[in-house]
């Protein structure tokens, strides 16, 4: 039991360390970071009995609705929704890059709390395929979804940003979901999507770091 949650929330803590460490200037409070994740694992709940109840009502009539609202929309508004909630207005959502890491911490907490449940039902085999696909993938709709978070935050044009900050997840989601649930040799189609995701995620975390890095110059010279 140790071994399969072992299994189940070491890739995730290896990411968020990752993003985290990422933050070229000023890291976040590691409390307000395992919070996030916290949250982000706890969501799993709420998720499930939605889902649930979706298709006990037969909401559900087709792959399409299966892919885009039964797993995209709910979870990545959910995760939206509780980022919103509990840090977006925070004193410490200081900074650009502050909102790839807690939206990060939300989504790698959620992933986790699904893989120990998934590893339970499907054992430990399929630890690495999950580590490798949905948990990075969740990741990295994390990095999007915190990166236009943060420029709602400091910049103008606030109510574009945080549409942005839930639709580009929900779309990458909503692709991740169609390639899964459509086709029969996924993974020839999975893999080149997460270099893509990868590739992204990599970029928006340059970006916010350089607009960091002119914030912190201007502030310099004033």
């Amino acid at each position: 039991m140790i071994s399969l949650v072992t299994a189940a929330i070491a890739p995730a803590i290896a990411l968020l360390c990752f993003f985290y460490l990422k933050d070229e200037y000023e890291q976040e409070p590691v409390h307000m970071v395992f919070k996030c994740f916290i949250f982000g694992a706890l969501l799993v709940f709420p998720t499930l009995f939605i889902q649930y109840a979706l298709q006990e009502e037969q909401v559900i009539q087709s792959l399409l609705m299966e892919a885009l609202v039964q797993s995209a929309f709910i979870e990545e508004f959910l995760k939206w929704f509780i980022v919103m909630l509990t840090v977006y207005s925070h004193i410490h959502f200081n900074q650009r890059y502050d909102g790839i890491v807690y939206a990060t911490a939300v989504a790698l907490g959620f992933a986790s709390a699904e893989n120990v449940l998934y590893l339970l039902s499907y054992g430990l085999e399929t630890a690495f395929l999950r580590a490798l696909f949905p948990l990075s993938s969740h990741a990295l709709f994390g990095v999007v979804m915190g990166y236009y978070l943060g420029k709602a935050k400091f910049y103008d044009k606030k109510v574009r940003y945080l549409f942005y900050s839930f639709f580009f997840p929900f779309l990458l989601h909503g692709l991740y979901n169609i390639i899964l649930l459509t086709q029969d040799r996924w993974i020839y189609f999975l893999t080149p999507f997460m270099i893509f995701l990868w590739l992204l995620g990599l970029r928006k975390i340059k970006k916010a770091n350089l607009n960091q890095a002119a914030y912190f110059s201007k502030k310099a010279a004033s």
